[in-house]
Formats: structure tokens, sequence, C-alpha cells
């Protein structure tokens, strides 16, 4: 192993383990279900797991699982080889996700949104009923500052994409080890480990989508200004929520307050309801994601 590439490896399991530690990811016990798609990300998150493994204070277990999805032209044989060369336990759930996309989603349209809602279904009943308590994802810090941009922009709220969350049924922990690494790091890494790359032509490929208009943005900034993308990252583990504007997170009315609040709009009032309708989304009531 040549220095340079001694260097991001330690640099990249260091970060993961990090992000583990300060979400509490992984516990003694714990079976993970690595989610493995064929792409840099995936093959890198896998690999950094099987690392910390080894030296890890806690026992856990490891099972990739990927979902072959029978998209076109996708070379079934190259995940079950590459993760037998390598002597990890795995499984293919097999599902032909890819005609019930292409059949409810017009042509030139994005896939994305039902893609990854029949991806999600398939990976935690398999997740459910094979006792993997825990599944990991392999996003990283560049694909959680686009999605909060997305959400900025088009959705008009300061969300991004967790490190570690819970599902709506409360059933599954989904974890994203790689949520502190640099995906230039990832692509060097992946480059220098030769990982079989298999690529995907259903959803992150796809070029009008609003996601890689948003990733042309942050690579502009990095380009002109590197430090900028840092602090943004940074920031979003900085929220001082008395210094925003959602009194649903922040007891705003009750400071200095001398009595409950009032109604200082007459119901009735038709001018009124005309000027409630014009002003800003952030002063109706927030609506369930």
């Amino acid at each position: 192993m040549s220095v340079t590439y001694n260097k991001l490896h330690k640099r990249l399991r260091r970060l993961t383990g990090k992000a583990i530690q300060d979400f509490q990811m992984i516990e003694e016990g714990d079976h993970v279900m690595v989610c493995l798609s064929g792409g840099k990300d995936s093959y890198t998150l896998l690999d950094m797991l099987l690392s910390l493994q080894q030296s890890a204070p806690v026992d856990f277990k490891i099972t990739a699982v990927n979902l072959d999805q029978k998209q076109p032209g996708f070379p079934e044989h190259v995940l079950p080889e590459y993760l037998q060369s390598i002597g990890v336990d795995y499984h293919i759930i097999e599902s032909d996700t890819y005609s019930i996309v292409t059949d409810k989603i017009e042509a030139g349209k994005t896939m994305c949104s039902l893609c990854s809602r029949l991806r999600r279904g398939h990976l935690y009943t398999f997740a459910e009923a094979h006792g993997m308590n825990k599944i990991a994802l392999g996003h990283h810090r560049f694909d959680i500052m686009e999605t909060f941009f997305l959400n900025l922009f088009h959705g008009g709220q300061l969300k991004a994409m967790p490190a570690k969350l819970q599902s709506d049924d409360g059933k599954h922990i989904v974890i994203r080890p790689l949520a502190y690494c640099d995906e230039r790091d990832i692509v060097k890494y992946a480059a220098w480990k030769a990982f079989p790359i298999i690529p995907c032509n259903l959803c992150g490929s796809q070029e009008n989508l609003q996601r890689q208009a948003v990733k042309e943005m942050l690579l502009e900034w990095d380009r002109l200004q590197p430090q900028r993308v840092e602090n943004i990252f940074a920031a979003l583990g900085r929220v001082r929520p008395s210094h925003l504007l959602d009194s649903e997170l922040f007891d705003f009315a009750s400071l200095g307050a001398k009595s409950e609040a009032n109604n200082w709009f007459v119901d009735n009032d038709k001018e009124d309801k005309d000027v409630l309708q014009e002003m800003p989304l952030i002063f109706f009531p927030k609506t369930a994601d």
C-alpha cells in the first residue's frame, strides 16, 4: 500500500468510525445489513465496516445485501463473485422493480421517488425477516449537503439527510456511516481498490434531476471558495433554534411574556384572510413530511 493511499484509507476509516461513535450507530450484538448497489459509495461503506469490525470495541455481524431490480444489462454475476472473493456473508434479493418504475413513470421524468420507495420496502422487509436490526446506506457528506439544499430551495424546509434515523413504523434503524466522508476521497479510494463498479441507469444518472443541478452548484462553490462548503456542512451540526423562526421548535412566545397569547386577527375579517393568504409559507401551519 502506497503512502498516499494508506493515508486515504486511514482518513476514511477514521471519519467512518467517528460518525459511528458520534451517533451510536452500531452497538454490541448488532446485525448490520450493508446495502450494496455496486456503486463506489456502497463498496467503500462495506470495506470500511469490514475494516472497523476487526478492531471495534463491540461485536457485530455484517451481511451485504443487493436488490437486483432486473434493469436491462445489469451484470448479475459481478456482485456475487466479488463478495465471494472477499469472504463476506451476502444475499441477493431479486425483484423486477425496474418494470414497475418504467411502467408507472413516463419517459423523461425522474424515477427516484417511486424507485426508492420500492427499494426501501424490499430491503426493510428482508431485514426484518432475517433479524438485521441496522440498515447501513452509503450516503456521504455531499449527499447530505445536496439533500439540504434541495429541501431549502424546493421544499421550504431546513432539513437534510440524517446520519441515523428510525423508520416510520419504528421497526428499523437506518445508519449512514460515511456521513463525514468526502466524495472525492471515496472516488480515489474506489479507483485504487479497483472495485467492480456497476453503473446505475435508474436514478442518479438522470441528467434532469434537481439533485444534479445542486451537485454542480456545490462543486462550483468548492472550486471558488473551498472552505464555504465545509462551513455549511459544519453548520448542520451547530443548529441554534433560538436564532431561527420556527415557533414550534423554540418557545419564542414565552420570552418575557406576562400573559397568554392573544388572537391578533379577526377570524371573520375577509381582508385579514386575504392578507394571510399572501404571507410566506412560514406563517402557515406545518404539513406532515
